[in-house]
C-alpha cells in the first residue's frame, strides 16, 4: 500500500507549523537563517531543514495575492536518486517514502546531482559527512500514524493517506471547483509520478514548480533516461571494440608491408642483389 500526501495551496495560510513539526519530530537543530526577496524563511532546504514554506507573490483577477507552499523530498515513484546511487543508499518503500542508509553512503553526491527536484542536501560542515532530506515520518507510518506535517496543519492543507485515493479526492475537488483550480494535479505524471501531490488555484510555474509544459522536468520516470543508455551500453561498447580493433589490425599490417618494402629497396639489398647477379 503506497501512501501520500496532497497539499492543497489554496488552503495554506503560510503558518510554518508543518516546517516546526518537522524540526521537532526529526529532531533537527536550528539554522541561522535571513529572509531573502520572496519574504520566506528559510529561502531553501538544506540538511537541517527538510521541511520549509515558500511565499510567492502571484497574480489573479487584476489582484495581487500570496500564496504559500510547503515543500520537501516528493518521494517520487521511481526515484532519481535511487537509480544514481550505485551502492544503493537510497531506496523506494512499499508504503511510499523514500529512505536512506547512511551506513551504504560513500558521499557522491551523485543523488543531488540526479534528482530533479534539488532536495538532497549534503552535510558539508561535517568531518563524516550524510545526505538528507525528508523522509515522511516513515517511522509513524509504520506505527499507524500520520507525518507530523500534516497533523500539524490547522487548515487541512496538508492531507495523508493512500496514493489512489489523494488522486481521487484531487480530481474530486477540482470537478466541483473547475472556477477555483487550475485542472491539473502537480504530482501526478512529473518525473513519472510522486507520493506528495499538489493542487492549485493558479499556474504551478508561478509557484516556481517545474512543469513538463515548459520542458523543465519529464513526465517519464527519470531511471528510465539511464535505463536507455544502459541498454545500448554493450552493443555500442563491442561495436566499438570491433572497429577499434579492426583499425589497430589495419595500422600495424600497413606498416609491416611499408617497412618490409623499405627494407626491400634499401641500398644494401640492392648492393646484396647486385653481388649474386
Amino acid at each position: 500500500m503506497s501512501y501520500g500526501m496532497l497539499i492543497d495551496v489554496t488552503l495554506c495560510i503560510g503558518c510554518k507549523g508543518c516546517q516546526i513539526a518537522c524540526k521537532q519530530w526529526n529532531d533537527l537543530p536550528a539554522e541561522k537563517t535571513a529572509f531573502n526577496a520572496d519574504w520566506s524563511n528559510p529561502p531553501e532546504l538544506t540538511a537541517r531543514t527538510w521541511k520549509r514554506v515558500g511565499h510567492h507573490l502571484v497574480q489573479k483577477g487584476g489582484k495581487l495575492l500570496w500564496r504559500f507552499v510547503p515543500l520537501a523530498c516528493m518521494h517520487c515513484n521511481e526515484p532519481a536518486c535511487e537509480a544514481a546511487c550505485f551502492v544503493h543508499a537510497f531506496y523506494k518503500t512499499p508504503e511510499g517514502p523514500v529512505l536512506y542508509k547512511e551506513n551504504l553512503c560513500v558521499g557522491c553526491r551523485y543523488c543531488m546531482v540526479a534528482c530533479p527536484f534539488g532536495v538532497p542536501k549534503f552535510e558539508w560542515d561535517k568531518t563524516f559527512p550524510l545526505v538528507l532530506k525528508c523522509r515522511m515520518c516513515f517511522e509513524r507510518i509504520a506505527e499507524g500514524q500520520q507525518p507530523s506535517c500534516a497533523t500539524a496543519c490547522p487548515t487541512g492543507a496538508t492531507l495523508f493517506g493512500r496514493r489512489d485515493e489523494l488522486l481521487a479526492e484531487a480530481r474530486n475537488r477540482i470537478n466541483a471547483n473547475p472556477d477555483k483550480y487550475v485542472p491539473h494535479i502537480y504530482g501526478e505524471k512529473e518525473a513519472g509520478g510522486t507520493s506528495v501531490l499538489y493542487l492549485s488555484d493558479v499556474p504551478f510555474h508561478e509557484l516556481g514548480f517545474k512543469t513538463v509544459e515548459r520542458g523543465e522536468i519529464p513526465a517519464e520516470p527519470i531511471p528510465s533516461f539511464s535505463d536507455r543508455i544502459v541498454r545500448w551500453t554493450l552493443p555500442v561498447a563491442a561495436t566499438w571494440t570491433a572497429v577499434l580493433g579492426g583499425l589497430y589490425w589495419y595500422t600495424k599490417r600497413r606498416a609491416e608491408v611499408e617497412e618490409s618494402m623499405k627494407r626491400h629497396n634499401s641500398p644494401q639489398n640492392k648492393g646484396e642483389g647486385s653481388q649474386n647477379d
